[in-house]
């Protein structure tokens, strides 16, 4: 039997006409999410290892989350509806009252910053992952092009 979550990465942002595609796959199978453009940025600086003058969104979430002593567990993107994504974010509380496992709903493109900035395990609904489109090879060639581009060569196992 197949699990109900694959267990994915972040292949690759690409800025696109009116925000940014978001390329999350396994080692299978490709698929691509598009967010606005401050959400695709806020994703490739934390691929980056950028680091920021001042902190984003994202990172007073982090910071709020610290104070309180939560931690971000990991999300699944759960839900796909006539083209926009679902998330949730599994969130972990630990104190002198017990513990708590609080859910919350959330797009997907703050919960991938989110669980990127903290180290964090990103997955997909089987159902989602299943029925997304194959956006592998197009990854590829949109990897070949900008290396041509950049003068380089690319290779195969980076997608």
């Amino acid at each position: 039997m197949k699990p109900e979550v694959v267990s994915v990465t972040v292949k690759g942002v690409m800025p696109t006409a009116n925000g940014c595609a978001v390329f999350l796959g396994d080692g299978s199978k490709t698929f691509v999410i598009y967010v606005d453009h401050s959400v695709g940025n806020a994703i490739q600086m934390t691929l980056d290892g950028v680091k920021k003058e001042r902190p984003l969104t994202h990172d007073l979430i982090g910071s709020i989350m610290l104070g309180l002593d939560t931690k971000l567990d990991h999300i699944v993107i759960n839900d796909a509806r006539e083209g926009t994504f679902f998330a949730r974010i599994i969130l972990r509380m630990e104190n002198e009252l017990g513990k708590k496992i609080v859910e919350l709903d959330a797009r997907p493109s703050d919960s991938i910053v989110l669980a990127l900035q903290q180290k964090r395990p990103l997955f997909v609904a089987r159902g989602v992952f299943d029925d997304a489109d194959d956006y592998t090879e197009i990854l590829a060639q949109m990897r070949r092009k900008k290396a041509e581009e950049a003068g380089e060569e690319s290779t195969e196992d980076e997608v």
